[in-house]
């Protein structure tokens, strides 16, 4: 029976991909990824230029999703309190406190999409660091709690003017943190210019079916689908053959042009990452039909789901850019796969 429920499971995930597919065209691999951060209930940080379909991206997911929905625009004079509560002066010109975009929906909040997050406070992403790692906040004198929610942010990778850096601990919390590129397919291009479809958003994201996947149990099949795939004791010593490359790269032969790898890394990625790595490896699995883990699904997760858990020296972080991606590559290319 449960093998059915999972196969059953599996074509609503896949039904859901192709939706979102036929809205945001050209970004397969992004919106793989964000199907499988929703089945390994992980937030989700995209980042990219101005344009590029994050706002749409998510919007869509979101309606797919279904559930309690609330969003927020980051901005520098945004404050904590902002998240819980709004004041304001009703008709009889009394002063009023109503629940904030967090507080709302109360424990039936199940998508909070922070937009443009980088242009909050630190003291706004400390609020937010609470909420994604416990799922709960404090306000008012009690502990209000959020079992379903999941939070996708975007950050504008553009403008760094008014802008705050998110801190380690935050992009620690992000399962994912995923880049939207332009589309380099021409016939791609040529739609998101000429085609009306393309030109109205709202009525675009409105062709997604509402509540596809039954938000609400999700985390009740997320524990399911974890336990039904099982790693080979030869994959477990892959994952840590490279959790110990991105540590300690020298170490494993892996080297960079014209860099001292002694010297590159500040901090490998922490043990919550990489059970963040299997949680989303074991879902890839499941998306294609497998109770086993393989190391192409280890591959296929990592660089998303690590790449903003290693940190560089201070040194050598103004070509994070450049760095990143080539030790990534050269990481998975130096560790052989069982």
């Amino acid at each position: 029976m449960t093998d059915k429920l999972l196969n059953d499971w599996r074509e609503k995930a896949l039904q859901f991909e192709q939706q979102i597919n036929r809205v945001v065209i050209g970004q397969q691999e992004a919106v793989r990824n964000i199907v499988i951060a929703v089945f390994a209930r992980g937030h989700v940080l995209l980042e990219g230029n101005v344009g590029v379909g994050k706002t749409t991206l998510l919007r869509a997911v979101a309606q797919g999703l279904g559930g309690q929905y609330q969003r927020i625009e980051g901005t520098i004079d945004l404050m904590p309190a902002d998240l819980i509560y709004y004041t304001y002066l009703n008709s009889d010109g009394k002063p009023c406190v109503d629940p904030g975009p967090l507080l709302k929906q109360g424990e039936q909040l199940s998508t909070f999409f922070f937009n443009e997050i980088n242009r909050a406070r630190p003291q706004v992403h400390s609020l937010l660091l609470r909420v994604m790692a416990e799922r709960s906040v404090g306000a008012f004198n009690r502990d209000y709690l959020f079992p379903h929610i999941q939070v996708f942010a975007d950050r504008n990778r553009v403008e760094k003017e008014e802008t705050f850096e998110l801190p380690a601990a935050a992009r620690d919390r992000f399962l994912m943190e995923i880049g939207i590129e332009m589309p380099n397919d021409d016939t791609v291009l040529d739609d998101l210019m000429f085609n009306q479809r393309f030109h109205d958003v709202d009525a675009l994201v409105a062709e997604i079916d509402s509540g596809l996947i039954p938000y609400y149990q999700l985390n009740e099949w997320f524990v399911r689908i974890q336990q039904a795939i099982e790693p080979s004791p030869a994959l477990r010593r892959y994952a840590l053959d490279l959790w110990k490359a991105a540590a300690e790269p020298g170490r494993y032969g892996i080297s960079l042009s014209d860099v001292d790898m002694s010297q590159l890394i500040q901090a490998g990625a922490s043990p919550r990452g990489m059970s963040y790595l299997i949680r989303a490896a074991k879902i890839r699995a499941w998306l294609e039909s497998r109770t086993v883990l393989l190391p192409e699904d280890v591959q296929a997760v990592y660089r998303v789901t690590m790449a903003h858990r290693i940190f560089l020296n201070p040194i050598m972080a103004y070509r994070k850019d450049e760095l990143m991606p080539a030790l990534i590559d050269g990481i998975l290319e130096a560790i052989a796969a069982p």
